[in-house]
């Protein structure tokens, strides 16, 4: 290949680079860092069901509270039966009495022999009487083949061993819990909003970086071409900057693939389809050095505590153990509920055999009084504490690790801050470098060679200061929530 068709194939490949950026932008939604995080917040699928959590957990709650109260139940049903009921398993003769004048009283009429007047008894020894009623074995059978029963119960708990009261705080503090465990996810997806955001600024801003880039490097070899049809200059001096701005372009190429790919990251996060075109509303990487305010270095670990959403929601998991050690508790104690009832059915007994529907009502109380169970309830109460205990040092553990977090996002801040200024610094010398050097390659006082070492260097420049600037804004908002002071 001749340095010809490399310069063509170079030029053309920069002008289709730059093209495909351009074709990017066009219709592109411009959107602030505050739109991006509302949207974020809105349409997050994690916040969702976290929301839902929060939502089922107030229902829980409303469950709990229920428990206060009376509860109306109703209980019904049907039998069949094959046979009858029959009192007697044949027909049955009672012996009958008659009034006795003598003895002012009712005696049973017994077969007396007629001379000596004794009472006659039978084989048995049981005396024998004169006269008896008959009570037919059908009479006393009752049609129960079709049986309808139901009852309607009313239960209001007295004393349940503290075990409705425990509920209703567990349930409470369970709420809570996912409230504040709701709150931590929002922070989590605004801060990945910010990083995704400052990703597509960072990427922006390279991307300007890189085709002026390719710009100087298009410019040296224009000048490196000139200078060698005077014969001042070698090939191997315009093929070394043609190698150079292949590679420019290829950065290029790169960091649009990059911006397109980090503003499907942000349509993503935002709930948009992820071929939603958005363009960041700032075009810098943040303020300047000078303008950020500094960094403090020591900090209120019992605010930083309190505004915590995940060790609130450790505090009220705590909570929750204790309460959940006393509904244990309540296993071994007694409890006491009073109980209405009214029962029906059909056929009924309570005016003799009727096949009809009638009840009645009965008023008690029931209590239930653990006596033993081989220590069950007891190991559950004891289990329950254990787990209480598990979680107070679950807490303290994530305070040390809040404690070590804190101590760690200030310092990266920080050095992220002085990072910016000395990068800064280095702009303003490289871009003084630049100007040098290419007013001494046009005085023949330096190799083009040098003067792409300066080029080189512009571009690292630049680039590093664009990534300080990103690290800033991030390292700040990652100390905002990790103090629990960051917005959403």
């Amino acid at each position: 290949m001749t340095a010809a068709d490399l310069s063509a194939q170079t030029t053309f490949s920069s002008t289709m680079s730059v093209d495909e950026g351009a074709d990017a932008d066009a219709g592109a939604i411009t959107m602030s860092l505050d739109s991006c995080r509302a949207m974020a917040v809105a349409n997050n699928k994690k916040l969702r069901i976290s929301s839902e959590q929060v939502r089922a957990a107030g229902y829980q709650r409303k469950e709990a509270f229920a428990a206060y109260l009376p509860s109306l139940d109703f209980a019904g049903g049907y039998m069949y039966n094959q046979k009858k009921i029959s009192i007697f398993d044949s027909d049955q003769l009672l012996p009958v009495k008659s009034f006795d004048l003598q003895s002012q009283s009712y005696q049973f009429n017994l077969v007396k022999n007629p001379i000596t007047g004794e009472v006659i008894k039978g084989p048995d020894g049981t005396p024998i009487p004169s006269d008896v009623a008959l009570i037919p074995k059908e009479a006393m059978e009752f049609d129960t083949h079709n049986v309808f029963f139901g009852a309607v119960t009313l239960t209001q708990p007295i004393f349940m061993g503290g075990k409705i009261l425990a509920m209703n705080k567990l349930t409470e503090y369970a709420e809570e819990a996912q409230k504040a465990l709701r709150d931590n996810t929002a922070q989590d997806v605004v801060y990945a909003v910010d990083a995704a955001y400052w990703q597509v600024v960072s990427l922006r801003a390279k991307q300007k970086l890189a085709v002026s880039y390719v710009a100087l490097l298009d410019t040296l070899r224009h000048d490196v071409g000139c200078m060698l049809e005077q014969g001042v200059a070698t090939k191997a001096d315009l093929l070394s900057v043609e190698v150079k701005l292949n590679e420019a372009n290829v950065d290029l190429t790169r960091v649009n693939n990059g911006v397109v790919l980090s503003r499907m990251a942000l349509a993503q996060l935002c709930g948009l389809p992820v071929n939603t075109p958005i363009e960041p509303a700032d075009s810098e990487p943040g303020l300047s050095a000078d303008n950020l305010a500094p960094v403090a270095t020591d900090y209120n670990m019992a605010d930083v505590y309190a505004r915590r959403n995940d060790l609130r929601a450790l505090g009220y998991a705590v909570k929750a153990g204790d309460q959940q050690s006393k509904v244990a508790l309540s296993s071994m104690l007694p409890n006491l509920a009073l109980i209405g009832a009214y029962e029906f059915s059909n056929p009924n007994m309570f005016n003799g055999f009727k096949k009809r529907f009638a009840g009645q009502f009965s008023v008690g109380a029931m209590l239930t009084i653990p006596i033993w169970h081989w220590g069950g309830n007891y190991n559950k109460y004891r289990a329950a504490k254990s787990q209480a205990l598990v979680r107070r040092l679950q807490l303290e553990d994530a305070r040390e690790m809040v404690d070590l977090q804190v101590k760690q996002s200030a310092f990266r801040a920080r050095e992220a801050l002085k990072t910016r200024i000395m990068t800064e610094s280095n702009i303003a010398k490289a871009d003084e470098n630049l100007r040098q050097a290419r007013l001494a390659f046009r005085e023949g006082m330096m190799t083009p060679e040098q003067v792409m070492e300066a080029q080189t260097a512009w571009l690292k420049a630049g680039s590093e200061n664009v990534d300080a600037a990103i690290d800033v804004m991030l390292c700040d908002t990652y100390l905002s929530k990790v103090l629990g002071t960051l917005n959403y």
